[in-house]
């Protein structure tokens, strides 16, 4: 639940830009837990980042933002260059920066919520359910300025939701133990109402109406800034996707980011041409989002495109083949489909989190997540892994 509005991804003269934000728990580098010190190490890190890193809904954490990019080369040099200064500022107050979704060894105590009017508004509306509410994402903002055409592309975007959230899954572990599923950071989000994916809307103005009419019956804290997984944000002129865990790669974010800029950029068009979108069961939605949630790259779903039940490597080859014209036409083809490679070559983080644990328990998983800020290291390059979509590596689940 965090505020971006110092963050506008469509500064650009309206360029379809592209910006995300991600988000850290901060540990400490002998138990390994987290740790309450949050605001410390971004006033700390402020000094170097100035608005690009910011204080989050609990303490435990702390946020960085990259600014408004072209493309996505730009965007991964950014994650990269924003990890190892928080990293650094991390280090400095002795404690280190952890890119997982959720806290894979607690604190031992109620989640310690940040000094924000907003936070505490959301405290005394969901009461006990936010005594363990620490979870840690990848928002990704779109330049998308008209309001009505966002709220439609929404309606295209939402059914794509569930294999988002199976791309970045990197939750499994949650207070030190194996929840068995790959990112519980989504089951922990689907329990609040106002949380998961948007409804579908006819137009902007009835997504508004929906949001005013949630918030009468005590089911979001403000109207003016739902937390559905899709959002046109209420301050910048982005569309919002939410949906996914902070990955551990820089590298996987970057790609994450560039797919959903497609996507946005397809659905958009779609729109334009007096498409509004499929009119997918919210209920069957959530469902889809759970059955995502507990299994990750190794599950099946439903394709949006044929309504059939399909393995996530297959989904992701059709999302591919789908919105390949505007990857194309962005620069971003071959490192979409070198992806796609890398999640069939070794699985997204929750399988690299429990490959760690394997080797070296608990303490291991947190050191080889913290490596990826202390040092985040490149993604194998676009160019020379990528393969089209049909042919590539990611035929089958890992």
């Amino acid at each position: 639940m965090d505020d971006s509005s110092e963050m506008c991804p469509g500064a650009g003269g309206g360029a379809v830009t592209v910006g995300v934000e991600e988000e850290y728990f901060l540990v400490r580098a002998d138990t390994r837990a987290v740790v309450p010190v949050g605001p410390r190490v971004a006033d700390r890190a402020a000094g170097e980042l100035g608005d690009l890193v910011a204080r989050e809904f609990t303490d435990l954490q702390v946020e960085v933002r990259t600014p408004p990019c072209a493309t996505v080369d730009e965007l991964h040099a950014q994650l990269v260059r924003l990890r190892r200064a928080l990293a650094a500022s991390a280090v400095a107050e002795g404690v280190r920066a952890c890119p997982s979704g959720t806290p894979v060894i607690g604190s031992g105590t109620d989640v310690p919520v940040g000094d924000h009017d907003r936070y505490r508004v959301g405290v005394e509306l969901f009461r006990s359910m936010m005594d363990d509410f620490a979870v840690c994402a990848l928002h990704v903002h779109v330049f998308l300025p008209d309001r009505e055409v966002a709220a439609l592309t929404g309606n295209h975007l939402r059914v794509w939701l569930p294999l988002l959230v199976e791309m970045s899954a990197n939750s499994p572990f949650h207070d030190g133990r194996d929840t068995g599923f790959a990112s519980w950071r989504s089951v922990m989000r689907l329990r609040f109402p106002s949380l998961g994916p948007p409804p579908y809307v006819e137009s902007f103005d009835d997504y508004r109406r929906t949001a005013v009419a949630m918030a009468d019956v005590g089911g979001m804290s403000f109207a003016d800034l739902p937390f559905w997984d899709i959002r046109p944000h209420p301050s910048l002129p982005t569309l919002e996707v939410r949906c996914m865990d902070v990955p551990a790669d820089p590298g996987d974010s970057a790609a994450i980011a560039a797919i959903v800029r497609a996507l946005v950029v397809t659905s958009a068009r779609l729109v334009e041409h007096g498409d509004p979108g499929p009119r997918s069961s919210g209920e069957l939605l959530r469902a889809a989002y759970w059955y995502a949630t507990r299994d990750g790259w190794r599950g099946q779903g439903v394709d949006p495109l044929s309504g059939l039940m399909l393995s996530a490597p297959e989904r992701g080859r059709r999302l591919v083949d789908h919105i390949g014209a505007a990857l194309e036409e962005l620069g971003d083809l071959e490192r979409a489909t070198a992806f796609f490679d890398r999640l069939a070559a070794r699985g997204t983080g929750a399988d690299r989190q429990r490959a760690a644990h394997r080797a070296g328990g608990l303490h291991a998983v947190v050191d080889d997540l913290v490596t990826c800020t202390t040092a985040p290291g490149s993604a194998p390059s676009p160019r020379t892994t990528g393969t089209r979509p049909g042919t590539s590596r990611a035929q089958a689940p890992v």
